[in-house]
């Protein structure tokens, strides 16, 4: 089965009304010239301008996607935002479990694997992050790392993991200009594709991107991998000339 790669690209705590609006025009200029045929983009930005970009966005390419969702469905969750609230939005994608939610804001297995539940009981697709840190690697725990967070969210979720989008991100090449090699990632996510396959007998219609420093330089070596079906973008995303490149990359 052909699946199209997904090229998400993850703002992070970055952008503001001007720079948003001239970031998706040059995005839907690039789109609309054809350099994404058979690959879908989305873009996952600050809730406090998912209103905007979902008005920028209409009737182009681009998906919406979030950064994060609470794990409740609703009540005295001060600064929390509910799936069903990204609903309205028409987010079609919601990053959970990223690395730096789980490093600074004490995020666990289990309650990622509550938002990925949250997020399809509202049909929204999580993009469910896993990877290790450079102690981690250095120990020889990268399988055992990404295999246990991935296996909370399998656990929690049963058959309905097969309407997830995974990431793989080791943490030590995230914002540090360090990449994994292509042939690093390869072997991770065939760690992740044969744990999937396991766990579900649609397992081959899952993506799992890399997201780990991809740029407009390496994102044409990963992608050309077996078993990556795209990227998570940091960084790269907020240029729209690197975004564009990474996304043709994938075509």
């Amino acid at each position: 089965m052909t699946k199209k790669k997904l090229i998400a690209g993850n703002w992070k705590m970055n952008g503001a009304l001007g720079a948003n609006a001239a970031l998706l025009q040059a995005l839907r200029g690039g789109l609309e010239a054809g350099v994404h045929q058979n690959v879908d983009v989305a873009v996952a930005v600050p809730s406090a301008y998912l209103a905007q970009v979902q008005g920028l966005a209409e009737g182009s390419a681009i998906a919406l996607a979030a950064q994060d969702v609470s794990r409740h469905e609703a009540g005295a969750y001060t600064g929390e935002v509910s799936a069903a609230m990204l609903q309205e939005f028409g987010v079609r994608y919601v990053l959970v479990g990223h690395s730096e939610r789980r490093q600074y804001h004490g995020e666990t297995d289990e309650q990622v694997a509550e938002k990925a539940q949250r997020a399809l009981a509202a049909g929204i697709t999580p993009v469910v992050c896993v990877g290790e840190t450079l102690a981690e690697r250095e120990a020889g725990q990268t399988e055992a790392v990404v295999k246990r967070q991935l296996a909370a969210v399998i656990h929690q979720n049963g058959h309905c993991i097969s309407e997830t989008v995974v990431a793989y991100e080791p943490v030590w090449a995230i914002g540090t200009g360090r990449t994994a090699t292509p042939e690093q990632a390869q072997q991770v996510h065939a760690v992740l594709r044969a744990q999937l396959a396991a766990a579900s007998e649609h397992a081959d219609r899952i993506r799992l991107l890399y997201g780990g420093s991809m740029n407009a330089a390496n994102a044409a070596a990963l992608l050309a991998q077996p078993d990556i079906d795209g990227g998570l973008v940091g960084g790269a995303s907020l240029k729209a000339q690197d975004f564009l490149q990474i996304i043709a990359a994938a075509a």
